[in-house]
């Protein structure tokens, strides 16, 4: 999917993203669908992947990020990171259990995948929003499916991987996942969504 920026909120929308995966990220990291590279800019240069479809996406990114590497495809071989990114991707992808096996053999056995994705029951909101142009409709028209906590644990337990850590943000209407090869984090497998302390935070900030 092509890099899109073209609503009035998308790129605070994007920069939302980032900062909620930003203290999830360390050592080697795959930016997968990484459109301009903004996140190469929370990653050093030698510990960074950013691999996406869409080469004139990718033109910019390698403008902005000199010496950081960018590619349309995963390099072949045995390469694994700490960390796999992709924010905004997966309700893209027609097969996302497919992409998710993908992420696990390429993750280390004791990394993470950070994931962010609309919630199913706010897809009117993201709707609404491209309409009037808040939002990107490009982006809005290739959704396949919205997926929710439960769907993401049904996805996982396919990739033989585990939802450690969930979160909604933005007023509920987005999701943070983070997920990895070992148990759930604190409550065990009684995940639960943290939105009201998220959107209290970001009440206050508004």
């Amino acid at each position: 999917m092509a890099d899109q920026m073209t609503g009035l909120l998308s790129g605070w929308l994007r920069r939302r993203r980032l900062d909620k995966a930003d203290p999830y990220l360390r050592g080697r990291v795959l930016d997968y669908g990484c459109g301009v590279g903004m996140l190469a800019s929370y990653c050093t240069r030698e510990g960074y992947l950013g691999v996406d479809i869409d080469g004139p996406s990718l033109e910019i990114a390698r403008a902005r990020h000199p010496g950081y590497r960018f590619a349309t495809v995963l390099p072949p071989g045995r390469e694994r990171f700490d960390t796999i990114v992709a924010l905004a991707v997966i309700e893209h992808v027609p097969r996302p259990a497919a992409l998710l096996r993908q992420f696990a053999r390429r993750l280390e056995p004791d990394g993470t995948i950070i994931l962010t994705t609309p919630h199913p029951s706010l897809e009117w909101v993201h709707t609404l929003g491209a309409s009037i142009g808040l939002f990107s409709s490009e982006a809005s028209e290739e959704h396949e499916e919205l997926i929710d906590l439960r769907r993401m644990r049904e996805l996982g337990d396919e990739a033989r991987l585990t939802v450690q850590t969930y979160e909604r943000f933005l007023f509920g209407a987005n999701q943070l996942f983070v997920l990895g090869h070992g148990a759930a984090r604190g409550r065990g497998e009684d995940v639960e969504p943290l939105h009201e302390k998220a959107d209290a935070a970001e009440e206050e900030q508004v």
